[in-house]
């Protein structure tokens, strides 16, 4: 044992003095990132009025969340590709890399939320959801409030990009946590505005039928505008992207069928949100980092991983320690302000650190053999590896985090 904790010493010192700076920027991110789901939750419970005036509107709501760190996670780690490389500049063209990346990710973001939409009705009703919000409510509600949150998100993530550039920063490190955190936090005031579309009568189904052609037009002139970039992106993301909605939905009837264990001690509710945002982010930067390695040829695409991989993998669990620990702490520190019951700091340091090593332990996995799936099917790992990562760690983090609650005992 003493053998190998110096060896394990070893490394975190040599890990450290050859990639520090990409140690402080991931920590700063993923910091930022656990803060801002503190604040979408507080945004979550000033809104459960409107969520219970719209029945089914909460089904919609993992999904359309999720989707901006999706779309826009992977947009950043295919701009991080692109510095590494040297073909990042930003211009008022559509035929540059970056201009081509905007346009795909634009007509993503409408595509899928058209879809999510029409996903959230249909699993409302195949779930048995009675007298909830008609589909034209939801496709206004997906469409606009997802135009809305992705104006935003879209601009910061190529502002996080533009100034990585300038100062030297690793947007692999940083725009995965960064990106979803602001997903999180913007999305949810988008959809409340949205929601102020709804009910207005005949207005509300014209509207929806409007957003639906636009989102259709829009994806079809994307496909034909004859950007090979653009193209290929579509291809590779509208599959995946569809996937990772329904992926996030059953997360969200995991959580709910293991209510009761959360009911006991209101805490535990308060830790889900950081908790699911910092075990997609954690995989969300190994896959950013795995991708750029595999551009550059710094690492194969082989079964067993090189040195330079593991050294990524040792970084995630480096980054898991204090980020659970602050998630559990920073849970319990909210939920004894607002007067809930909690397990003791003790016990939710435990189930977030216990958790969160088991999640982190799939992320690691998922992240690195999806990126060497994709470069062996002809594919980009940089469109493949946010979306699989974080929609992937949502359900394997909600399983995760329940496993650890029953194994501390508190079911």
């Amino acid at each position: 044992m003493p053998r190998l904790l110096r060896r394990i010493g070893a490394r975190f010192r040599a890990l450290l003095g050859s990639d520090a700076s990409s140690v402080r920027q991931g920590m700063a991110a993923l910091l930022v990132s656990s803060g801002g789901d503190l604040l979408a939750g507080l945004t979550l419970g000033a809104i459960t009025n409107t969520l219970s005036a719209l029945p089914g509107l909460l089904v919609l709501v993992p999904a359309a969340i999720g989707m901006r760190g999706n779309i826009f996670g992977a947009l950043g780690s295919r701009l991080g590709t692109a510095i590494h490389t040297g073909t990042f500049h930003i211009s008022r063209r559509t035929d540059t890399v970056v201009g081509q990346n905007i346009v795909a990710s634009l007509a993503l973001t409408l595509s899928i939320s058209l879809a999510l939409a029409i996903l959230a009705k249909a699993v409302a009703i195949g779930f048995g959801l009675t007298h909830t919000i008609s589909v034209a409510d939801f496709v206004v509600i997906s469409v606009v409030g997802g135009a809305l949150s992705s104006v935003f998100v879209l601009l910061l993530t190529l502002g996080v990009a533009a100034a990585s550039v300038r100062y030297g920063w690793d947007l692999d490190n940083v725009a995965a946590p960064l990106v979803t955190a602001a997903g999180d936090m913007v999305t949810l005031p988008a959809l409340f505005l949205a929601t102020y579309l709804v009910g207005l009568g005949v207005v509300t189904p014209v509207l929806g039928a409007a957003t639906a052609a636009l989102c259709v037009y829009v994806l079809v002139a994307a496909f034909r505008a004859g950007l090979p970039v653009v193209t290929a992106i579509l291809r590779e993301s509208l599959p995946v992207l569809l996937v990772a909605g329904l992926i996030d939905v059953v997360a969200g009837l995991t959580i709910e069928k293991r209510l009761g264990s959360f009911l006991a001690f209101p805490a535990l509710l308060v830790l889900v949100p950081p908790f699911l945002e910092d075990t997609g982010a954690l995989g969300g930067i190994l896959s950013s980092r795995l991708a750029s390695k595999l551009h550059l040829g710094t690492i194969d695409p082989v079964g067993v991983p090189q040195r330079a991989a593991r050294d990524d993998f040792f970084l995630t669990f480096l980054y898991a320690v204090p980020v659970f620990t602050l998630v559990a702490v920073s849970a319990d520190v909210a939920a004894s302000v607002a007067g809930l019951a909690s397990p003791g700091v003790l016990r939710m340091v435990a189930i977030s650190l216990l958790g969160g090593f088991i999640a982190t332990a799939i992320a690691v996995a998922i992240a690195y053999y999806g990126a060497i799936a994709a470069v062996r099917l002809g594919l980009d790992p940089d469109n493949h590896g946010i979306p699989l990562i974080t929609s992937s760690m949502d359900l394997v983090g909600a399983f995760a985090l329940i496993l650890a609650i029953v194994l501390i005992g508190l079911h």
